[in-house]
């Protein structure tokens, strides 16, 4: 499929699709014209790679953990690198917790009629 097929399947800009491939995640062979062209299973990569972002890795985290996603093994270090993130995440979201509080807590005074505001 072109490039542009694979951008309609998968919500994701044509812009956004050239750069996974400059930083390899993602493959095309080209055309006798010189137009991109993906194998169907390239949608599932592009998810793939769209929810890795989604969760926080970059762009080279990404890369680096392609390897085992296409030889479909798990080594002891793709594991650590996987925890790691998920450690990252995880205090990201107590962080956020704690922010979604504060907010609640401030919510909660200015609703109230002639509110101090004392937001220590």
């Amino acid at each position: 499929m072109r490039i542009g097929d694979l951008a309609t399947r998968t919500q994701v800009s044509v812009r956004a699709l050239r750069y996974y491939e400059e930083q390899g995640l993602l493959a095309s062979t080209r055309s006798g014209g010189g137009q991109r062209l993906y194998e169907d299973a390239a949608v599932s990569r592009v998810r793939l790679i769209q929810q890795l972002y989604s969760a926080g890795l970059s762009s080279k985290t990404i890369a680096d953990l392609m390897p085992c996603v296409d030889a479909n093994e798990s080594t002891p270090e793709s594991r650590a690198r996987l925890a790691a993130e998920r450690d990252r995440i995880d205090a990201q979201i107590a962080e956020l917790s704690i922010a979604r509080d504060r907010l609640d807590d401030l919510i909660d005074v200015t609703s109230r009629p002639n509110p101090v505001c004392d937001y220590t």
